[in-house]
C-alpha cells in the first residue's frame, strides 16, 4: 500500500511537471527585448549574437564564433509560434558549411520580463537554454549541456 501511495505521488509530481511546461505562452513578441547585436571575448575568439525583430511569427538570430583570422562556428537559432507558446530550432556549422549535428529542438518552459528558457525535446548537445537581459546593453546565455554541465556568458550590447 506504501509502495503504491509513493508511486502515485511520484507520478503526480510528474505529470504537474509536464502540465507546468505546456502552461508557459507567449509569442515571439514578448522577445523583442533580445533585438540587437551582442558580443563576448572566449579566449582569443569572440562570440556574437544578432538577433533581428520578431516579425510574423518568428525572431531569429546568426551566431558567429570567431577569431585569430578565421571562423570557427556558425549557428542558426528561430524561435517561432507554436500554438499559443513558443518553439526553439537551434543549428551549427563548422568552416564550409558543414552540419556538427543536426538541428535541435526545444519548448518553452520559462517566460517572464527579459528572460525566456527552453529545454530540449529532440536530442542534441544542449538540454537547457535560457537569454535574460539583467540591464541595458546587457545579454546573459545561461546554459546545461547534454551532460549537466552548466555555463553562463555574459554578453554587451556592440
Amino acid at each position: 500500500m506504501m509502495n503504491n501511495l509513493a508511486s502515485a505521488a511520484v507520478l503526480s509530481l510528474l505529470l504537474f511537471a509536464q502540465l507546468s511546461y505546456a502552461d508557459v505562452k507567449g509569442t515571439v513578441n514578448d522577445l523583442g527585448w533580445m533585438t540587437g547585436s551582442w558580443s563576448v571575448p572566449l579566449g582569443p575568439m569572440i562570440l556574437e549574437e544578432n538577433w533581428i525583430e520578431p516579425v510574423d511569427g518568428s525572431i531569429a538570430s546568426l551566431v558567429r564564433i570567431s577569431g585569430e583570422g578565421k571562423t570557427a562556428t556558425i549557428e542558426l537559432i528561430v524561435i517561432e509560434n507554436k500554438g499559443d507558446t513558443l518553439e526553439l530550432h537551434i543549428q551549427q556549422w563548422d568552416p564550409g558549411y558543414k552540419p556538427r549535428a543536426p538541428a535541435q529542438t526545444m519548448k518553452l518552459i520559462d517566460l517572464g520580463e527579459n528572460r525566456v528558457g527552453f529545454e530540449a525535446i529532440t536530442p542534441g548537445g544542449i538540454k537547457k537554454l535560457a537569454y535574460s537581459s539583467p540591464a541595458a546593453g546587457k545579454f546573459t546565455i545561461d546554459i546545461v549541456t547534454a551532460d549537466d554541465k552548466p555555463m553562463q556568458l555574459h554578453l554587451s550590447a556592440k
